[in-house]
């Protein structure tokens, strides 16, 4: 490696550790510097990758499913480059390769896992050349940044486009996803549910109802939720396409199992939405060759971080943090939550900074009717627009307390509460409340 590399490297490690010592996370800073010093370190570290490239894109599930298949990928004995922190634009996934890579500038590493923005895979693509691409799900999000889904869906084909020998790992259950698979010309290997898994259906919007190919509006011989289950479009044809990993036998409560390729996967995660995650970490691992036998070994181990279903204990109070961002990710978020017939706590934490988008009228489009059940004890509004949650929730009769200081609104509830709490936050107060969780974790102990 040329000696700018090197200096990018070590330039790079050395503001990580201050931004550590600190007690910031310090990742984007690091990539930020080590393009800075060679715009082209990206292009020169992931080419030192000896087998596959994974990128994940799409509007939920990114971070999880990403650190599922690194960890899956490392249970088989592999050695892997991820961005486990969900730092997905390019100088977050610049930091991933030079903070693993040796003060000589190489990298050990037979795979690279890299969750990506989907916007900024116009910076990510052409130096990283990725194997795989999977796609998670594409749903409205952050209006303001993002525009309308037609507006992502054009970046995800020209730069699919782009990548001359890529496969792509798509759920098959989202008519979005499988439109823009056909379109590319791509090999395409799919994944869904086969069977109909969710009792009721939900009165939330449905962003792809009509068909991309001729405008008619979709029929489902089964619906999940949001636009995915099994559609078809009564007009040209268009429909779900064949599964290439099909879950079937899908069992929800406290456990998540379901059966895959006659193997039946278990995890102790909640929430329907995490049988797709699950689903597109094994399709992409299966995809790229690998037997995963040490799968479900793996599964038992895993623990979601990041604000992912991530848990935590002060005392006898049992916290669950979790990102929710967007009308079909909240939505999710709730059915969740509302698995547990369990008394509980709500701590909904709502921000508005650059990251987030400052339109926060997707609000409007969240079933916040649902937290009307007696195991409800409280629900606290916090955050910056914690006055706007508070007139959402006022809309559908549910009173809530209102605490713009998202650590007092915890340690009230911590004291005064069940004893089980949820606490549900957008993308800037992720880390924040993250921290403050920590914090009083370590208060506990």
């Amino acid at each position: 490696m040329k000696i700018r590399g090197l200096l990018a490297i070590w330039a790079a490690k050395a503001a990580g550790a201050v931004c550590r010592r600190m007690g910031r996370q310090g990742v984007t800073w690091a990539g930020k510097i080590a393009l800075k010093i060679d715009p082209s370190i990206l292009e020169e570290l992931s080419g030192q990758v000896r087998k596959k490239i994974f990128v994940v894109c799409g509007t939920n599930g990114k971070t999880t499913t990403n650190n599922l298949l690194c960890a899956a990928l490392e249970a088989e004995g592999a050695k892997v480059v991820c961005n486990h922190t969900g730092s997905n634009m390019l100088n977050g996934v610049a930091a991933a390769f030079v903070l693993e890579a040796g003060l000589n500038g190489k990298i050990d590493a037979d795979y690279a896992c890299i969750e990506a923005d989907e916007a900024s895979t116009r910076y990510i693509f052409p130096p990283l050349q990725p194997d795989y691409m999977i796609l998670t799900n594409l749903f409205r999000d952050q209006l303001d940044r993002y525009g309308e889904i037609d507006i992502t869906m054009n970046i995800l084909k020209e730069m699919i486009q782009k990548v001359d020998k890529m496969t792509l790992i798509v759920n098959g259950d989202d008519a979005l996803s499988a439109f823009l698979a056909q379109e590319t010309g791509k090999p395409c290997v799919t994944y869904g549910i086969l069977e109909k898994t969710v009792k009721e259906e939900g009165t939330e919007i449905r962003e792809g109802r009509f068909c991309k190919k001729c405008g008619t509006k979709l029929e489902y011989r089964f619906y999940h939720y949001s636009q995915l289950g099994d559609y078809y479009c009564p007009g040209c044809g268009f429909e779900r396409p064949h599964l290439d990993y099909g879950a079937e036998a899908v069992k929800l409560g406290d456990q998540i199992s379901f059966t895959v390729e006659d193997r039946r996967l278990v995890a102790d995660y909640k929430g329907f939405y995490n049988v797709y995650n699950l689903l597109a970490a094994y399709a992409a691992g299966r995809s790229a060759g690998l037997k995963l036998e040490h799968f479900n070994e793996m599964l038992r181990k895993f623990h979601p971080e990041n604000g992912r279903m991530e848990q935590f204990r002060m005392g006898q109070t049992g916290i669950t943090l979790n990102l929710a961002k967007n009308p079909a990710g909240f939505n999710q978020n709730i059915a969740a939550v509302m698995q547990d017939t369990n008394p509980k706590d709500i701590i909904i934490v709502i921000n508005d900074n650059a990251q987030d988008g400052r339109d926060i009228s997707w609000l409007w489009d969240v079933d916040f009717d649902r937290f009307q059940e007696e195991s409800i004890h409280s629900i606290t509004v916090s955050g910056i627009r914690c006055q706007d949650m508070r007139l959402r929730l006022k809309y559908v009769d549910i009173p809530s307390i209102l605490e713009a200081d998202v650590e007092t609104a915890i340690r009230d509830r911590i004291r005064d509460g069940v004893g089980n709490l949820y606490v549900l936050v957008n993308y800037t107060a992720l880390f924040s409340t993250r921290n403050i969780l920590k914090k009083i974790e370590g208060e506990k102990k």
